[in-house]
């Protein structure tokens, strides 16, 4: 068993460590299919080999080369560490600086089996959400942040750390960059073979960027959805005896049975990966669980009927799920779904993120790594039954929406009926979450803040819990819109409940939904804890992606911003540059995340909380910019609700200078002004 010390030693290679191949036991990735060309294949190899010195090459060559065929990578199990990975308390690792130690803390978290789809395939959520491209970059990042001082950067490029290049105190100690593919390249087929060469990889949103926190932050996400889908479409906000059908358990998905619990309603969740299904009921986040439709079928009356509160894995295919629930709507009479959803790593349907029913899940698997085209033709079809049924369900009162995971993109590719007509192609028929529930959210400036408390110490995480709970308490006091208001309550009983629903998987972590004030004045109120010693290590602030600023996304994060600057990147990218120099510790910018390769362009950040002035000062200016660019670009769109959020922050930040927009209200004078001039 390696130690933390071994592990920053950089690769081990005399002696090298034994090939124990892939364990069994755990989740692991489909076999890729890259296609790549007997010369590809070469380049992939001497690609892989350069890390190594020439004497050892021809023991690796052949077992690299070998997992190339299996498996369309070379991950280097060779090299996965004979270690317990998890997130160890900060003070036990072996560095010169602080933010190198609580990196190498959200790294060994983003890997903890407990936490990652497929541990060892590097493999954090969402099916292909790498932290590395193999383990030997791994272990150089370990050695690289154990060496660095506070003048120097470490710089990585989609998994390869690049090197430690001279820099300075208040710079980034991190830059990452995942999947900055040429525009022109940015496909999904050649995505498969950059990927198999190592030259790139697809780091989702906070898999690359090393801040996945487990599924409690798609829990919140989840949650705030739920309550305010009640809301919006049932007009209620108590979900007692509603049912929410949806479909997927694995990495971030495995928050929706836990999600409905916590909002009170009857969850049941598909699920064709028994493995992934009996994790989330060994967790505890699923209550039940069955692979009998009938059996299914049956409890959801029952629990719809007592109003129970229930969370119910049903194992196979969703789409039989809804099939069934339209038979037992035409037979009946009886509509048993209120709400849905999708869930499935819809995003990469071809390549495992989506099974089609026609095949068992091993059935399935073997096909797409035989035949990948007859496989894609098998999904093609799974998606168009499935919108189907949907479809006739929404002919009554139920209410779908898109979960941000390209379901209703790829369901469009496949020529499934979602299409709206007279609207723009961002819209459908059925709404992208963020278009409904949190694109208001958004433009507010309220989105997925979070902090992990590097000692490990639930002790600690409980102090950020209660100061959290007061810094929006106190808002409220002091007067705050409806809107506003509204969001700190939900957020206040999400955390209030947090402990009783046991949502901590991996890291001490917490998330909340919150804007621009509440952000900086919780981070202030962390950091002098830790200066008081009421906290017993630095905290490490971030959020998701998928936040007010942080994605360009056309059909989730930025589907609802209809000037058509959708398809446009300049947010998330200068979201990016400004967090590097307003103080944060490190950052990242990936291409892909959500709703897939080449769809979005998104951004992310760590900043390290030690307790100093400093520490405070860059918490207050990044932060501050961190959700304002992203209030005042919805705003310039024409959003009413991010104008009034903007003004009242120029109000109370002289230093702050929005350009606003002048309403064009006259349709006669724009039709009028477009008419053919008569010669």
């Amino acid at each position: 068993m390696s130690s933390l010390q071994a592990l920053c030693s950089g690769l081990p290679l005399r002696p090298l460590p034994e090939n124990r191949g892939r364990w069994a036991g755990v989740p692991h990735a489909p076999v890729r299919t890259p296609g790549c060309s007997p010369a590809e294949e070469q380049l992939a190899l001497r690609n892989a080999l350069r890390y190594f010195p020439g004497d050892i090459q021809e023991l690796l060559a052949p077992e690299f080369a070998q997992e190339l065929r299996l498996y369309g990578h070379i991950y280097m199990y060779r090299f996965c560490p004979n270690i317990e990975m998890r997130a160890y308390p900060i003070e036990q690792y072996p560095c010169r600086t602080k933010a190198a130690a609580a990196i190498m803390h959200m790294i060994m978290n983003n890997l903890d089996p407990a936490v990652a789809q497929f541990p060892q395939e590097l493999v954090t959520y969402g099916g292909n959400g790498q932290v590395f491209n193999n383990w030997a970059q791994f272990w150089l990042v370990m050695s690289y942040l154990a060496q660095m001082t506070e003048e120097q950067t470490l710089v990585m490029y989609s998994g390869h750390p690049l090197g430690l290049f001279p820099s300075k105190p208040d710079a980034p100690r991190l830059v990452i960059t995942n999947g900055m593919v040429i525009p022109n390249y940015s496909s999904r087929a050649a995505y498969e073979k950059l990927f198999a060469l190592g030259v790139t990889m697809y780091g989702q949103m906070t898999a690359g960027s090393y801040c996945y926190i487990g599924p409690q932050g798609i829990v919140h996400g989840t949650v705030l959805t739920l309550l305010n889908a009640g809301r919006r479409y049932l007009g209620i906000e108590d979900l007692a005896g509603k049912v929410f059908v949806t479909s997927g358990l694995g990495g971030m998905s495995g928050a929706q049975a836990k999600a409905a619990v916590i909002v009170g309603c009857i969850g049941v969740i598909a699920e064709v990966d028994k493995a992934a299904l009996e994790k989330r009921h060994k967790q505890g986040w699923l209550m039940e669980v069955t692979d009998s439709l009938d059996h299914c079928i049956q409890r959801l009356r029952e629990a719809r009927k007592k109003k129970e509160v229930l969370s119910l894995g049903y194992h196979g295919n969703v789409v039989h799920l809804w099939e069934r629930l339209v038979h037992e709507l035409d037979t009946t009479g009886e509509l048993l779904v209120d709400l849905g959803s999708d869930q499935t790593s819809c995003h990469n349907p071809f390549n495992g993120g989506y099974y089609p029913v026609q095949l068992g899940f091993l059935e399935a698997q073997n096909l797409l790594a035989s035949n990948p085209e007859a496989f894609k033709g098998l999904v093609q079809e799974s998606l168009r039954r499935q919108v189907s049924a949907i479809n006739r369900l929404a002919q009554e009162n139920f209410f779908f929406w898109d979960y941000g995971n390209a379901f209703l993109l790829e369901a469009q590719r496949a020529g499934a009926d979602v299409e709206k007509k007279g609207v723009n192609k961002t819209e459908s028929r059925y709404p992208s979450y963020v278009q409904h529930i949190m694109g208001d959210i958004f433009s507010l400036g309220f989105g997925p803040f979070r902090w992990v408390c590097t000692s490990g110490d639930p002790q600690d995480l409980a102090v950020t819990d209660q100061l959290a709970t007061s810094v929006l308490e106190e808002a409220i006091a002091g007067g705050v819109n409806s809107s506003i208001k509204l969001q700190y309550m939900d957020n206040i009983r999400w955390i209030r409940e947090a402990a009783q629903h046991q949502l901590v998987v991996g890291s001490q972590a917490r998330i909340l939904y919150s804007d621009q004030k509440g952000r900086v004045a919780i981070a202030v109120a962390i950091n002098h804890a830790i200066a008081q010693g009421k906290i017993k290590a630095p905290v490490v602030l971030s959020r998701d992606h998928h936040d007010v600023s942080g994605t360009d996304s056309p059909f989730r994060e930025t589907s609802n911003i209809y000037d058509g600057s959708a398809f446009c990147a300049d947010m998330a990218v200068q979201n990016f540059v400004g967090d590097a120099f307003r103080g944060a510790t490190w950052v990242a910018l990936h291409n892909g995340g959500g709703v897939g390769w080449g769809e979005v362009i998104n951004g992310g950040f760590g900043l390290v909380l030690d307790g100093t002035k400093e520490a405070e000062q860059r918490a207050k200016a990044m932060l501050s910019w961190d959700v304002s660019n992203g209030v005042a670009r919805r705003c310039w769109s024409g959003n009413r609700k991010a104008y009034e959020i903007i003004c009242q922050t120029m109000q109370e930040n002289k230093g702050l200078v929005v350009t606003l927009p002048h309403e064009v209200a006259d349709e006669c004078l724009l039709q009028k002004a477009l008419q053919p001039q008569v010669a």
